[in-house]
């Protein structure tokens, strides 16, 4: 059953998501801007899915490159299902607080206003935190070297990602960001 409910986080992420791009979109807000300064960027959704099929074959016995787990756990799973509820909480929170500002990827065209109110008060890229968090709940449920390394690999990648966001934020915004970075941390 753990497994089950964590395959059904990422469709619930995933539908979060695309549903605030979609309600967006209808308000004339194009927020998909992913892969549009860095082309490199094209990689990450080939690999995400990659991951995404991981996790379901792991989940529905389907076949997959590795079945080996460094630990079978009942309680470490649900501990794992746990992290990945709260992830879709954070995630739901954050998608709130940004209201029309948000945006998958720079958006240098059309930057909204500085959110800094609601989880940002505390978190200035709380979603990578949300992220981070529910691929850390995956690998608890699926507790394999490829699921890991995904984990491990992410992590990069939004570390990477959001040096980007800040250099960005930094020119766009001045002193308001300046300030704001100094009254909340850049993760936790």
């Amino acid at each position: 059953m753990p497994k089950i409910l964590a395959a059904l986080m990422i469709i619930l992420w995933i539908g979060m998501v695309v549903t605030r791009i979609i309600m967006l979109r209808r308000r004339g807000v194009e927020a998909m801007n992913f892969g549009m300064l860095d082309k490199t960027d094209f990689i990450i959704p080939p690999l995400a899915l990659f991951f995404f099929y991981l996790v379901f074959a792991h989940a529905l016995s389907l076949p997959t490159i590795s079945r080996q787990e460094f630990f079978q756990s009942a309680v470490i799973a649900w501990v794992g299902v746990g992290l990945c509820l709260v992830t879709v909480l954070l995630m739901a929170w954050c998608l709130v607080s940004f209201g029309h500002s948000f945006r998958v990827g720079i958006d240098t065209q059309h930057p909204d206003k500085l959110v800094t109110t609601g989880i940002y008060a505390y978190s200035r890229n709380p979603i990578y935190v949300a992220f981070a968090i529910g691929l850390l709940g995956q690998w608890l449920v699926f507790p394999n070297w490829i699921v890991l390394l995904f984990l491990l690999a992410a992590g990069w990648l939004f570390n990477r990602q959001v040096r980007r966001e800040e250099g960005f934020l930094k020119i766009h915004y001045g002193e308001q960001y300046a300030q704001y970075c100094s009254r909340v941390r850049r993760y936790l």
